[in-house]
Parts: structure tokens; sequence; C-alpha cells
């Protein structure tokens, strides 16, 4: 959630700060905002509300222009969506602020700076920050001194960008909890939220660690721990392209994603399996040593991420392999009997995810024996936090709802059903049947795409819906789980899921002719089951759609379309009957005029708790 871009440059920085703003928009927001250290050494600031092009509309009638800068997107926290409330903060025409996160203790430090006589000018938490950091800079300190000292007045997660007209062609930054970058390129330095935003400048930068601060200046950066003790930071090229984060001829970057899953999940197959088999090492070096230990597997995961973990649990168990699974934000706020020899599997598409960073941090307190994460980006926090980590290389994934990044995690986690299923009788002969269905995902996804204007046509008769229902049996009733939860968040409609079993205890109330029902049918051992449920729904005027195995003997009619799915194996159907409800739900989401990419009060990333 939000963005940050900052730049020390030797010409005009306003262009790169609002194309870095361009490229953060997937993270969501609802306003936007820059401010430069002019040519008179003073700071010249503009804020909008609603979209980036707001804010691009305001700069095209003004003459800002600077060598020093910050730019945020803010997602309303503290305080509604008004420009008085947009960053950047600027306190006495002196020292300018952005912030991601939120600080916690902002009401206190508020009353005492009230006390002191600074004046406040929005609602936000961010404030009190511009205001402790004038505070010092009164005091005597230099901009660097300044927020160091503030950073350790401040409780909560926050990334910070800061800059002085006493000090111009200087940037500090601070991170605690949200992730933030540092770009050099030997005569210019910048920060952001992600490498997305620094594409145009550089591909290299390094990961801010929790605590750090850096000090940037053309030329110059340094990193100081939360000590003040200078530190060196890895060093990561960035391998994003700048078509990789641009639409091409796609109408949504959702859309775009949706037909990138066979290349996404081919590029995370590749170099992880062999002819016939695992190759373990691809979760890291320590991986057969702590798959040999491993009795119990503890999921934390939030939103998508967690319906993927939901999946696994079948394929885990199937595999003789204990698995239990939670979201994130419940994981840390109860007791807990941690089952002896456990690994904490923690996923993420970011990895900076707040909520599972924490529960990964309170696992490690409880005695979880080892940890893997499964991350899109290797430089993230909870990487660095875990013992093992799988990357999935579904490259950077623009629209807010999840597309890419759960069908691979999907494929990562049934190498790990595979991994952990060699300790418990999974014989070579049954590997090598996995594995060859694992190479054949990326061209059977290809003949799940196909069905994209079928389901276009379908669509329509969502337009006027308010409310759907999901069902699904077994493994696929986390299918149907992700299914609702798509549709709801990019189309605005209600959406429920439900084990179809579970009809009669409650759900079959809601059923009429004027919401869908929307089943995932794949032919497996409780597809009779599923046609008994469907029958329940077909008897109370209720309209279904199903997507079934061409085999299952579905035949649509009154009240009942079919959509036919290739047959597939069982054990990779979860991953293939995904796609077709991510196209019913971008379908309905464009003829219903939704913002699908950036759905409203959603953002990508949710870096605070």
């Amino acid at each position: 959630m939000c963005g940050i871009v900052g730049a020390v440059a030797d010409d005009n920085v306003v262009g790169v700060l609002l194309e870095g703003l361009q490229r953060l928009e997937y993270r969501g927001y609802d306003s936007a905002g820059v401010a430069v250290i002019g040519g008179d050494g003073k700071f010249a600031r503009s804020r909008a509300i609603g979209k980036v092009s707001a804010l691009e509309s305001a700069l095209e009638r003004t003459s800002l222009t600077g060598r020093t800068g910050l730019a945020h997107t803010r997602w309303a926290t503290h305080g509604g969506v008004t420009e008085y409330n947009a960053h950047p903060h600027i306190c006495q025409d002196r020292v300018a602020v952005v912030c991601n996160g939120i600080v916690e203790n902002h009401d206190a430090l508020r009353r005492e700076q009230q006390s002191m006589g600074y004046q406040f000018t929005s609602e936000t938490d961010t404030e009190v920050v511009v205001h402790q950091i004038h505070y010092y800079l009164d005091r005597g300190d230099d901009l660097l001194q300044a927020v160091q000292r503030t950073a350790r007045c401040l409780e909560g997660a926050y990334a910070l960008g800061v800059m002085s007209v006493a000090e111009p062609g200087r940037l500090v930054a601070t991170r605690n909890g949200p992730p933030l970058l540092v770009g050099d390129t030997g005569n210019e330095a910048y920060i952001a939220s992600d490498a997305s935003a620094l594409i145009r400048v550089t591909r290299q930068y390094r990961a801010l660690e929790n605590g750090d601060v850096a000090d940037l200046r053309q030329g110059q950066v340094a990193i100081y721990d939360a000590a003040g003790v200078p530190v060196e930071r890895v060093l990561y090229t960035s391998q994003l392209s700048a078509g990789a984060v641009e639409l091409g001829p796609y109408r949504h970057f959702m859309f775009k994603e949706i037909f990138e899953q066979p290349l996404a999940i081919a590029d995370t197959l590749e170099d992880r399996i062999s002819t016939d088999a695992l190759q373990e090492e691809s979760f890291g070096a320590r991986a057969p040593e702590i798959f040999d230990r491993t009795e119990h597997v503890q999921i934390i995961a939030c939103g998508t991420s967690y319906h993927a973990g939901c999946v696994a649990k079948y394929w885990l168990e199937s595999r003789g392999v204990a698995c239990d699974v939670e979201v994130a934000s419940e994981f840390r706020y109860r007791r807990h009997v941690v089952p002896a020899n456990s690994l904490a599997v923690t996923i993420s598409q970011s990895g900076e995810t707040a909520d599972t960073l924490a529960a990964l941090e309170a696992a490690t307190a409880l005695g979880y024996r080892h940890s893997l994460t499964i991350c899109n980006v290797p430089e993230s926090s909870i990487v660095r936090a875990s013992d093992l980590a799988f990357m999935t290389h579904a490259g950077p994934e623009v629209g807010v709802a999840s597309t890419k990044a759960f069908t691979t995690q999907l494929t990562a986690l049934l190498l790990l059903g595979i991994g952990l299923g060699r300790r418990r009788g999974l014989e070579p002969e049954q590997e090598s049947m996995l594995v060859k269905e694992l190479r054949s995902l990326p061209a059977k996804i290809e003949q799940a795409l196909k069905l994209d204007s079928t389901i276009a046509d379908i669509a329509e008769q969502f337009a006027d819906k308010q409310h759907a229902l999901f069902l699904g049996r077994g493994a696929h009733f986390p299918i149907a789980l992700e299914g609702a939860l798509k549709l709801k968040e990019i189309s605005y409609i209600h959406a429920e899921a439900y084990p179809a079993g579970e009809l009669k205890h409650g759900p079959l109330a809601l059923v009429d002719a004027s919401m869908p029902v929307v089943a995932v049918a794949p032919n497996d051992q409780l597809l009779e089951k599923l046609k008994s449920n469907i029958q329940e729904v077909r008897a109370r005027g209720g309209k279904l759609l199903v997507f079934a195995d061409h085999d299952a003997g579905f035949e649509s009619g009154d009240g009942i379309r079919v959509i036919d799915v290739a047959p597939v194996d069982n054990c990779i159907a979860p991953i293939i009957y995904t796609i077709p409800l991510q196209l019913l739900a971008y379908h309905v989401a464009v003829i219903k005029g939704t913002d699908v990419d950036k759905p409203r009060n959603l953002a990508k990333s949710v870096t605070v708790e």
C-alpha cells in the first residue's frame, strides 16, 4: 500500500518522480503528491485527489522544477481522502516528509507537539513525523541526525523519505516495516518502494533493513543501521524489463497477467524438476536436511495466498504429511501447541505482507523448528527471515487481484508435497507421474485460456447481479473461495463460497433465480456427491454455471449452463480450474465498468497491520 519515490539528481527530477508513481499505482492509493526544492531554495509542492493522472494534470499547470524531490501515493488510514491529507507534508517551509505505514503513537506525539506550539494542517499520523524532525533540526541536528533521533521516537511500521531546504541535494530515508529501496547511479541517488519505480534510472539497488537510515547525495550513498553504525547492504540487479510493467496490447494488467500464467509456471518449474524428479535444492541448500526432520507443516498466509495454502493441505495430507493452515493476521493472537519437528511455511507474493512477517516472527519465537517461504521477490524481508525459500518466477504482478502469483504458488506447493512426500513413501514411479503432470501445466493452461470468449459471453448474465454463490468440494473448495474472492474484489458483487455439502446447512436459503451459483466440477471421487448438491440448487430455481470436466456427464439445460474444461489429472486440476474463474471475474468487472486493476479500497501490498 502507498508508494514512495525520491530523487537527488543533476537535472529536474519531476518527470522521474511522476513516472515512478505511475509504476507504483498497482499498490493501491487514493491521492498523490510531489514536492521539490526549487532553484530559489524553497519548497514547491503539488497534490491531487484520485489518480496519478490528476496529479500529472495539476503539474502541467505549474512550473514545478527541482533537482531534489519526493513523491508519494497515499492510501487513506488516518484522515479522509482530501488534498490536505495527501503527502508530502511540510513543516514551516523547512522540512518535507513522505511516509508509508502507520505511526501508532501519533496521538501522544501530537499532544506533545501542540503543547510546543506546532500547528497541524492535516488529520494524518504522518504530520507528527515532519514536526518531530523539524524539532530536532531546530536544536542543531543535521538532517541525518534529526531523522535518526525521530525514528527512535516512533512506534509502528513506517518507511520515510525526508528532505530539507537547509540541505538541498540531500535525501534521508529510513525503514521499519514497509519496504524501501535505495538506487545509486554514481552521480544520482534514488529511493523507491519497489524496483519497478526505478527501472527508468537504474536496475541496481539496495534493500534497507529494518532500522536502517540511508543518507543520499549526488554521487554518495551511506547506510547506517539502527545503532548508527555504517553498514553495507547487498547490491541487487533487477531483472525487470520496462515492458514487464507495461500493458502492451492488453486492456488491463489483470487480463495480461492471466494470459502470462503458462510462461510464469514454466519459469517457476525451470531447473526445479528433472525429467522425472524434483530437485529438492530448489527450496534451498538445506532443504534435504530440513525435509528429513519435518513431521508437520504449519502454513501461514493472507488472502489469495491463504487459499493456496488450503489447497496445499489436501496435497500434503494425501502424502501423509500432517498440515494446518491459518490466516496470518490470526496466528499470533492465540496460544499454540507446537507439534514436534514442525516446518512453518509462509506464502507471500511481495514478501513484505506485515501480518505474515509478524506471524513468521511469532512462529520462530514459539519454537517452530524451521521456516520456509514461498515468495515472488528474492530480496524481500520474508526471504531474508526464512531458513528456506522457494522463489516463484511470476514476474511483476501489477493487477491488485492476484492471478499468476496464485497459480505459481500452487505449483510451488505441489513441488513441496513431492519433496515431503518422499519421506512418507512416495514411490519414484508416483513422483515421475506428478512431475509429468507438472510439465504439462503450461500447455493445459493454454487450453483453459481458450475458454475466454465463451466466458466473456456468459459474464453478461452477471451484469445486474448483486450476489453470487460459489461451490466446490475437496481441494476445489479453496478454488471456489478464490473464485468468489476474485469476483468480489474487482466487480464489487457480494460473493461467498461454500463446500457444496454445506448447502443444506444454511446457504440453500439464499438460492433463487436472481443469485447465480457457480460450481467447480472436476471428474474426481466427489463428483457424484457434487452432482446431488447441484440438483438441490436446480430444484429451488437456482441458476447454475458449472465448470465441469468434459467427461463428467454434465449437460446444459433449463437453469444450468455447463462450460466444458478439458480433462486433467486430479493432482493439477485445482490449478487448471482456477483459470476460468479468473476469466469470469475479469469479464464481469469489465461489464460493470469497475477499475479492474485498482479496485476501490484495496492495496496490492499490505505492509501494515
